[in-house]
């Protein structure tokens, strides 16, 4: 095996400050773009920053089609309705607002409608063709309003394939937005539980791609063309992710506590886009690939803040939920760079030995979790162990990620690390 010499850098265009979604018509204006699709989900339909962007494009003279069907946890159903008003619209600029399910539904929408294909065909093998992006997309602004998934920065989406009872995605970097309006004005009223799981999920982003296999130790690709969106812990992408999870330390728990506490909520933004440079660019591993059949497989749970018309265990609460159990198995691969994230979020790390590295870093996502009122383990959620073969099944086909862990795990290795998920402390 040839292994991988070179990494790549991509990211979106960012502007940041409170108050920027009101200058999305002028950036939108300058792409180029007469006829917009504007796509959010219902809750945020009749919201502000909905209101204040379509206000902003149609200021410009741009004509703004709003699609509000955006589903919380986008389902394939849901990806191909959205694409379908896309198609049938010849819309050339796409405007998201919302949260990544809102973002992520834009990309799948703006691919499908530019470059036709059966649905599978741009679906992350082995559960679909992986077809690479073929050409440009036409241009796409993503206003986050939650401080989580960092999609505004990068090229993945993520959807439940409702046969499989699992999430799976597309990826490539052809999918980033052209540009993310980072405004800390358009979270202030995030419920707690929803600013909590956002929260964690931006954490996670930071502490999987700083955990990361290396780059280095990743196979050559074929061709420069088919090197992967994610390429495995490098030294650019350290530097967004540990900033990130400093941020998220310091700044999640006030931001949840206070809404009106301005410094806490930017922080919050700058963390989720930093995050989403770092894990867009080195990768995500095993508490992502775990949690997708965890989110595909809900019963009946739904945390508050979350509407109750589906269950729903949000992608952040299933990721975090194995964040504990995988770091105690990843350490042994890199002690040194799991104390330093536990550092990172502020543990005492003095005097550690290598031995120790797992159970410092568990413990610290431990303790966050502990503060932002997460449940306590899979069993809180609706799982026991009798689920366990069946989170297997669906977490083996998540190549995408699992074959980023810094040590590989098999069937039994992650069966063995969804029991030690069934409870955190």
């Amino acid at each position: 095996m040839r292994s991988e010499t070179a990494f790549t850098m991509d990211t979106s265009s960012i502007k940041f400050g409170p108050g920027v979604t009101r200058e999305v018509g002028a950036d939108m204006a300058r792409l180029g773009a007469r006829r917009v699709l504007v796509v959010t989900d219902p809750n945020l339909a009749r919201s502000e920053p909905v209101s204040i962007a379509c206000d902003a494009v149609r200021a410009e003279g741009i004509e703004a089609t709003l699609f509000d069907g955006v589903r919380v946890e986008p389902t394939d159903g849901s990806f191909q309705d959205a694409i379908r008003v896309a198609t049938e619209g010849r819309f050339d600029g796409y405007l998201a607002v919302g949260g990544g399910s809102v973002i992520d539904t834009a990309k799948a929408a703006n691919l499908y409608a530019t470059y036709p294909a059966d649905f599978l065909a741009y679906v992350n093998p082995p559960i679909g063709e992986g077809r690479p992006v073929p050409g440009p997309l036409k241009p796409l602004i993503a206003v986050p309003t939650t401080a989580g998934t960092g999609s505004e920065t990068t090229g993945v989406a993520i959807f439940d394939l409702v046969e499989l009872h699992a999430k799976t995605g597309i990826a490539h970097r052809g999918l980033r937005p052209t540009m993310g309006i980072v405004d800390p004005d358009n979270t202030r009223t995030l419920p707690p539980m929803v600013a909590a799981c956002s929260g964690l999920d931006v954490l996670s982003h930071a502490l999987e791609s700083y955990t990361a296999l290396p780059y280095h130790r990743r196979p050559a690709p074929e061709s420069p063309a088919l090197r992967p969106a994610y390429q495995g812990a490098n030294p650019i992408s350290d530097v967004w992710a540990a900033r990130a999870i400093e941020l998220v330390s310091r700044s999640l728990v006030r931001a949840m506590a206070d809404p009106g506490d301005d410094e806490a909520r930017g922080e919050m933004m700058l963390a989720a886009a930093f995050a989403g440079i770092g894990f867009g660019n080195a990768g995500v591993h095993l508490p992502h690939g775990m949690s997708y059949p965890v989110s595909g497989m809900a019963r009946s749970f739904v945390p508050d803040g979350y509407a109750p018309d589906h269950p729903i265990i949000p992608h952040g609460m299933s990721v975090i939920l194995h964040a504990p159990a995988v770091f105690r198995f990843t350490a042994p691969a890199d002690p040194a760079r799991h104390l330093r994230a536990a550092a990172l979020m502020g543990a005492d790390v003095a005097g550690a030995g290598p031995e120790e590295a797992g159970e410092a870093l568990a413990g610290a996502v431990v303790d966050l979790m502990r503060r932002t009122r997460m449940p306590n383990g899979l069993r809180a959620v609706g799982f026991g162990p009798e689920d366990v073969d069946r989170l297997v099944a669906g977490t083996l086909p998540q190549h995408r990620v699992t074959k980023l862990s810094p040590r590989p795990a098999d069937e039994a290795t992650l069966r063995r690390l969804f029991l030690d998920s069934m409870t955190c402390w």
